[in-house]
């Protein structure tokens, strides 16, 4: 196994479709989040990485673990697992892409090839619970 590329996501579902995000320059949605800075638990990580890219804040106290899954990095050529520790959250304000985000997109099951392969598997485990149309 190469490089552990360690992650945490938001996963925020409206009417069966789950919340997307894309970065500047890439194809590829993805559910938000981040890696994690040195230190930092995969609450305080989730907490700010989605005050940076969506301009809300996640309440604390309603941050729930989903699951966590591991696949190969989407890259071509590169040696890396990502792994992304999902989780669950209410939020205050309004959303609205930031930083390095470009876009925002509500993606049904329909959409899951328009994902990397890690996120594939969250698309899969949403839509077996019924949460995902």
């Amino acid at each position: 196994m190469g490089k552990l590329i360690d992650t945490v996501a938001w996963v925020h579902i409206v009417d069966g479709r789950v919340l997307g995000a894309r970065s500047r320059g890439e194809e590829l949605f993805y559910i938000p989040g981040g890696k994690r800075h040195d230190g930092e638990s995969d609450a305080q990580t989730l907490l700010r990485e989605i005050e940076e890219e969506l301009t809300v804040r996640l309440v604390p106290e309603t941050v729930a673990h989903f699951r966590t899954y591991e696949a190969a990095i989407h890259r071509p050529g590169a040696d890396a697992v990502v792994r992304m520790a999902c989780y669950t959250a209410a939020f205050t304000g309004s959303l609205a892409p930031s930083s390095e985000i470009e876009e925002l997109a509500w993606l049904s099951y329909a959409e899951r090839d328009r994902t990397p392969p890690v996120d594939q598997l969250a698309f899969d485990d949403l839509r077996a619970a019924g949460l995902l149309r």
